[in-house]
């Protein structure tokens, strides 16, 4: 665990003389044993049931900004915002079920997200520890030996109805391959540096994880909304060299800024394989990494201005590449438009590239996309990006209206791209999150 120096009056009264981080594991832990005794069942585990078995009543109240544990005149009670999406909505009832473990619980109204004093992280940071131990209990989950990219882990979730962090912490207990998940918090400064609240690490982890903090520079500063993703490889302290996967969580009461949850595995334990194509979570607009950067997306034929998805809104937001498109589209022969690629300048080191490879647009019986026209103009991004050095981003190409096979665009980028060894990433947005349903009451 991270070496921290505690403080909390809570914490410290509740731990003792104990590690506060492994006093409020077992604590969870004999609790949710407990809990299964007496009938608890899962998954999904529900943390409304865990209270009831705790003699907590558990009430909605849209006045509640998140959700709070209150004193009543017959004990405590658990208050909730039912707006919240429902993943957020479960963990924040077992954060509050986590405040009920602590004796001097009832001494004040604790809000989910801690009351703004300067080491209240402290506490709510355990609060998090528990909540994931009961809405991802031990059990859940069979040994794994690999853990899959975090991508597929924030899809995999949804089986399970819980947040990020709850899974996470539950697959890296789980898995037999050396690495470790750390969550970590950014400063308030204009660049801000990440602090590691706490990691934990798998069963196959040798090293220390004690005082690892990443570098300055790091590219958690990429994670820039809840759900994006960023991966990449540095160097850091207390462990070296690393290669790094990271998603946005919800941050921390008046931060501006996600907190963000990074899957560590340390390079000499990364088989060395040739890079592929990198998939994210995020924003394709505004694309991670270094500059230069060529974010691609596909129009078609007859468009001169852009109207639909993804190119809709490259138009809002870069009305100027917008009006440099128009006039260039406009001075080429329709005829001679497929296979073409048409570059503009968007800032920030970032140049939009649209690929002319769909004939058409409308209903058709046909697919619209034209995958000989996109080998052209792939071919055309890639001898820019050989001659700058630029990497390239972009969306699952040709798979939307267009009607195109993925699986053949993807081969298609591989080839064209990939094996030129030029960094090529594709985005796509987060998974919905999901509203409550009655029956989380269940």
């Amino acid at each position: 665990m991270h070496s921290i120096n505690w403080t909390n009056a809570s914490v410290l009264g509740f731990a003792g003389d104990r590690d506060p981080v492994e006093a409020i594991e077992a604590a969870a832990r004999a609790e949710v044993l407990a809990a299964l005794d007496a009938g608890w069942k899962g998954p999904p585990f529900n943390p409304i049931a865990l209270a009831d078995i705790r003699g907590i009543p558990v009430e909605a109240n849209a006045d509640v900004r998140d959700a709070r544990t209150v004193t009543a005149g017959d004990g405590l009670r658990i208050q909730f915002n039912p707006t919240q999406p429902r993943e957020r909505l479960r963990f924040s009832i077992a954060h509050e079920v986590a405040h009920t473990l602590f004796d001097d619980v009832a001494n004040a109204v604790r809000n989910r997200g801690g009351d703004g004093s300067p080491d209240d992280w402290q506490l709510e940071m355990l609060c998090n520890i528990a909540a994931a131990e009961f809405v991802m209990p031990v059990g859940s989950l069979g040994a794994i030996d690999k853990v899959r990219p975090i991508e597929q882990l924030m899809s995999d979730r949804r089986r399970f109805d819980v947040s990020a962090e709850a899974y996470l912490l539950r697959v890296v207990k789980v898995a037999s391959e050396p690495s470790l998940v750390a969550f970590a918090s950014a400063g308030d400064k204009d660049v801000p540096q990440y602090r590691i609240d706490y990691a934990v690490p798998s069963r196959g982890w040798s090293s220390r994880v004690s005082d690892i903090a990443p570098p300055e520079d790091t590219l958690l500063r990429e994670c820039t909304a809840v759900g994006f993703t960023v991966r990449g490889k540095e160097v850091w302290s207390g462990i070296g060299a690393v290669s790094v996967e990271c998603v946005g969580l919800p941050g921390y009461p008046g931060s501006l800024l996600p907190r963000v949850a990074c899957l560590v595995r340390q390079i000499d334990n990364v088989a060395a394989t040739r890079e592929g194509i990198t998939y994210l979570q995020g924003d394709v607009l505004r694309p991670r990494g270094p500059a230069p950067r060529l974010v691609l997306m596909m129009v078609n034929d007859t468009a001169r201005r852009w109207g639909g998805g993804l190119a809709r809104t490259a138009a809002k937001r870069f009305p100027q590449a917008q009006e440099k498109f128009s006039a260039w589209i406009g001075s080429v022969p329709k005829k001679e438009r497929l296979g073409q690629a048409h570059f503009a300048d968007i800032g920030d080191g970032s140049s939009l590239v649209s690929l002319v490879a769909q004939e058409g647009f409308g209903a058709s019986d046909v697919p619209r996309i034209r995958y000989a026209a996109l080998s052209r103009a792939l071919g055309c991004v890639a001898d820019e990006s050989a001659r700058h050095g630029a990497s390239v981003h972009m969306p699952r190409l040709g798979s939307g209206g267009a009607g195109g096979s993925w699986n053949l665009v993807e081969e298609i980028v591989t080839d064209l791209l990939v094996d030129r060894g030029i960094a090529t990433t594709v985005y796509e947005l987060p998974p919905p999150r999901i509203a409550p349903g009655p029956d989380l009451f269940a």
